[in-house]
């Protein structure tokens, strides 16, 4: 392909990508195909010539779209926003074109020295404490690695190497391999499967330990486990607190949890994945409170902040640790201006590394501080129209009051009727939510993820919530299985007529 046809070729795709996100209402948000269904749409094997581009683009059609779940269809109320904007696919196609692999600063100046202002604009953004800045004084700053799961393990490894040290001063009749051994971080149980994950790539303990009534992480309860790890003789090394846990959306308490960590030299890292967005709106910064105390603090632009996936913010007050942690040295990566700036290959798990701060940029100026806290706050707005339709009607109700963008509902009754209401949901493709269990309780999560999504788009979806209820319990009250439940015409007699109107649609 030549110059030429590149030409052609991407401002067909791009028109391509347009008209898809433009339309992407008129789809169907999950897929109807079987597993294996490409296989039985390709040939056997690659084409011996070169095939035409416009053939190529027919078929991203014909056989990718048909297996698609659209994650930015305005019916996707699943797991948590990812985000996605013009500004940050036209950042992506820069950085695919430029194609640097920015793993030093010699590597490509440009690459690294973005994504330290990047880092400082949006630290600032948040309102972070200046020390894990790039431009305080101190050995602070930050970095984009490619998700939380990521910042989760990076931070552990670094709170991992930094403990061998601080024990081998204090017990230098103790080896390595019997530090590490004796090892161990902490975590709620309501935290993402990530930070679990993490304990097992880098071989350390992790402590799944119990949240409060309103599913957050208290001081107390870290207290006692620390106490009685060290009692066996264990090394506490790292806590990963959560700021808006996936089940729920739930805050742990950093102004508990800071002091015990101060008190055992313990890392304590604040994972912020999704909520952590919300925090350029001052309103919701009290969230935040404590996050001075932390270690390093993660969030990602890629979840609710318009910046595409992959797209994760770590900040760390103390980048020597990350260094300490990571820095392999060859001749071959040693470069004149070493020490001048960062090599970020000495932050990360991956030596190679893209340009993802051009993204960042673009979407930063192209909306405004200003243009992305209208989108967080519209889509705050959005979820709390759907928890007051939850309220109204009889048949359900909260598990949780709403939080950020995300709703955790119930059908009164048996938890049976819930389980068939979230399986009828997923059987009709209409809409695209997810479960959870709280306290024993298992419930549906309703979270406003796209930005396209109207309030239109939350009428559509409970009206397909209420009208798949309303089936399974009359089909409960036929089958005379003993559960009692109101008998309630749907829609439109169970409603304030203010909330909903009777006609709501798409």
């Amino acid at each position: 392909m030549n110059a030429e046809e590149f030409r052609e070729f991407g401002k067909a795709t791009v028109d391509y990508i347009a008209d898809y996100l433009e339309n992407i209402r008129d789809r169907q948000v999950l897929p109807s195909v079987e597993p294996g269904y490409i296989q039985n749409l390709l040939p056997d094997e690659a084409p011996e010539e070169p095939e035409q581009w416009q053939d190529v683009l027919k078929d991203v059609e014909r056989i990718v779209m048909p297996g698609v779940t659209h994650w930015h269809s305005p019916q996707f109320h699943a797991y948590y926003p990812t985000a996605n904007s013009y500004p940050g696919i036209v950042g992506e196609l820069l950085s695919a074109g430029i194609g640097c692999i920015g793993f030093s600063w010699m590597t490509s100046p440009a690459c690294t020295e973005l994504e330290v202002a990047m880092m400082d604009w949006l630290g600032k953004l948040l309102d972070l404490p200046k020390e894990f800045l790039n431009c305080s004084d101190g050995p602070g700053g930050g970095v984009i690695q490619g998700s939380a799961s990521e910042a989760s393990l990076v931070a552990l490894l670094a709170a991992k190497e930094r403990t061998v040290k601080r024990i081998q001063k204090e017990r230098p009749e103790w080896d390595e391999g019997t530090i590490k051994a004796k090892l161990v971080a902490y975590t709620s149980d309501q935290s993402n499967s990530s930070v679990e994950k993490a304990g097992v790539l880098g071989s350390m303990t992790m402590r799944l330990l119990p949240v409060d009534e309103k599913c957050s992480f208290r001081g107390s309860t870290l207290r006692d486990a620390v106490a009685k790890d060290i009692e066996q003789g264990l090394i506490p090394c790292c806590l990963i607190a959560t700021l808006g846990t996936t089940g729920t959306c739930a805050f742990d308490s950093l102004v508990e949890l800071a002091p015990v960590c101060s008190e055992n030299n313990i890392w304590l890292h604040v994972d912020a994945a999704y909520a952590g967005a919300a925090f350029i709106c001052p309103e919701f910064r009290h969230h935040m409170a404590g996050v001075e105390y932390a270690d390093s603090f993660n969030f990602n632009p890629h979840k609710w902040l318009l910046v595409n996936f992959d797209c994760s913010a770590l900040w760390v007050k103390n980048a020597n640790d990350l260094v300490d942690a990571f820095s392999v040295d060859r001749i071959y990566l040693a470069h004149q201006k070493q020490g001048l700036a960062p090599d970020y290959r000495n932050w990360q798990i991956p030596l190679g590394r893209r340009f993802r701060s051009l993204k960042l940029w673009f979407v930063l100026r192209l909306y405004g501080a200003s243009g992305l806290r209208k989108h967080i706050r519209k889509q705050v707005a959005l979820a709390q129209t759907f928890e007051k339709m939850v309220v109204a009607d009889p048949r359900f109700e909260l598990v949780l009051n709403a939080s950020m963008g995300l709703v955790c509902f119930r059908v009164k009754g048996p938890e049976s009727v819930t389980k068939k209401l979230y399986e009828a949901l997923l059987k009709s493709h209409k809409i695209y939510v997810t479960a959870a269990t709280y306290a024993g309780s298992y419930m549906i999560r309703f979270a406003v993820c796209s930005r396209f999504t109207e309030e239109k788009d939350v009428l559509f979806a409970w009206k397909e919530i209420c009208d798949q209820t309303e089936c399974i319990i009359a089909r409960e009250q036929n089958g005379h299985t003993g559960n009692s439940f109101s008998k309630i015409t749907p829609w439109q007699t169970t409603q304030d007529p203010e909330i909903i109107p009777a006609n709501a649609t798409r």
